[in-house]
């Protein structure tokens, strides 16, 4: 599955396997953003505190955390499809339970064992496509399937706004059966042959270098903003009295938009250069984070909330794809490139869903994001100095 030494298909080619793996990625993220709507359902009927709140949000993420590295070796050594359907089977498993669980802990692990899942999909999914895609429209590719992905998170908090009126049972039991079809669909899908992974050893030692650092840590900084304010704003909503409904619409219209660009972003960087929207969504999102604590009504948190997704979505899609390429440039497989996507990410929700709820719970919501802001602000700094950050071979692609 190396890059190097293969034929690259037309794009038009890898529209088939598209629909496959973003049907997946929207069953998948639909799951996870349902919790948002439920959450202070759960808190109330649970008598979970913001902290409580936090680790349920955030288990999901921590499952995709410690399963993103085993998931690129097993994509590397066994295949892109197995991979998959191993995900497929643990994101019905933990639907299933996640339906039926009236308690805590049992919604935690089935939370983590759904990221856990979500890793290996994830994984396999971008693998699979990356192999194919060619690596000129690779942002394109990645903004496609990140839309897809919004998309999800879009339909997520509306499941989980009706999954507060009609219960969880029917709503959750519906991903289960999805999920069990989609790999039925993924199984009798033409694979790509696995190719011997290189050692753990050579695996760090690329990881380690200096541009996949870089790169990483753009894809973690916004998600330890997105981790905070996932369960922050909710939580702050519904004590401006919104509804579970109107939470999963604010979350809705601001994921519509970013759905919309997205794929737009990802062009843009691979005309343009990664750096050029990483450079601006920086900034907008520093500034955006010091303002989501401020807000009274309802209706003007749900518009701050639209806008920093927005400014976010203009670093997100360039900086995945810049952690691909910069994974592609020292050496290692294209499943290594998609771990690492769902490494940084993931470390970045678990470190935002729960440090950031637990300062907020201890201090205040404004100290909690205005430290996420001031992470942004240096590392705008950082980049915009170009301190060790610029990327020629992709500025100039």
């Amino acid at each position: 599955m190396r890059s190097t030494g293969r034929a690259v298909p037309n794009f038009n080619g890898v529209r088939r396997l598209f629909l496959l793996v973003a049907a997946v990625i929207l069953v998948d993220t639909t799951f996870y953003a349902a919790i948002a709507p439920l959450l202070p359902t759960y808190a109330d009927d649970l008598g979970l505190s913001k902290t409580a709140s936090g680790v349920l949000s955030a288990a999901y993420a921590a499952g995709t955390l410690l399963a993103s590295i085993p998931a690129g070796f097993v994509a590397a050594r066994v295949g892109v499809r197995p991979t998959m359907l191993t995900g497929l089977a643990l994101l019905a498993i933990s639907s299933a339970t996640f339906a039926f669980g009236k308690d805590i802990v049992v919604l935690d692990l089935a939370r983590f064992a759904q990221g856990v899942g979500g890793a290996c999909a994830w994984t396999a999914g971008l693998t699979w496509l990356m192999v194919t895609a060619p690596r000129e429209r690779r942002g394109e590719v990645i903004g496609s399937v990140l839309a897809v992905a919004i998309a999800g998170i879009m339909l997520g908090p509306v499941f989980g706004g009706i999954a507060t009126v009609i219960g969880p049972e029917l709503v959750f039991s519906a991903v289960a059966v999805v999920a069990i079809a989609l790999a039925l669909r993924a199984a009798a899908t033409p694979s790509v042959a696995p190719t011997p992974p290189p050692s753990a050893r050579a695996v760090a030692d690329s990881i380690l270098t200096r541009p996949v650092l870089i790169a990483f840590w753009l894809v973690a900084l916004p998600s330890i903003l997105s981790g905070t304010f996932n369960v922050l704003i909710p939580l702050r909503l519904d004590e401006l009295g919104a509804s579970g409904v109107a939470v999963g619409a604010v979350f809705l219209i601001a994921a519509a938009i970013e759905a919309g660009v997205s794929p737009r972003i990802g062009a843009f960087s691979d005309r343009r250069g990664r750096l050029v929207p990483i450079r601006i969504g920086l900034f907008a999102s520093a500034g955006m984070a010091l303002v989501l604590a401020l807000p009274e009504a309802v209706v003007l948190l749900g518009l701050a909330t639209v806008v920093i997704v927005l400014a976010m979505s203009l670093l997100w899609t360039p900086a995945m794809a810049l952690l691909n390429d910069r994974a592609e440039g020292v050496g290692l497989d294209l499943a290594f490139g998609a771990a690492l996507v769902n490494l940084s990410w993931s470390g970045g929700q678990v470190l935002g869903g729960s440090a950031g709820p637990a300062l907020a719970e201890r201090t205040s919501d404004a100290l909690a994001y205005g430290i996420v802001a001031a992470l942004f602000l240096l590392t705008a700094l950082a980049v915009f100095k170009g301190r060790g950050v610029s990327d020629p071979e992709v500025a100039t692609a």
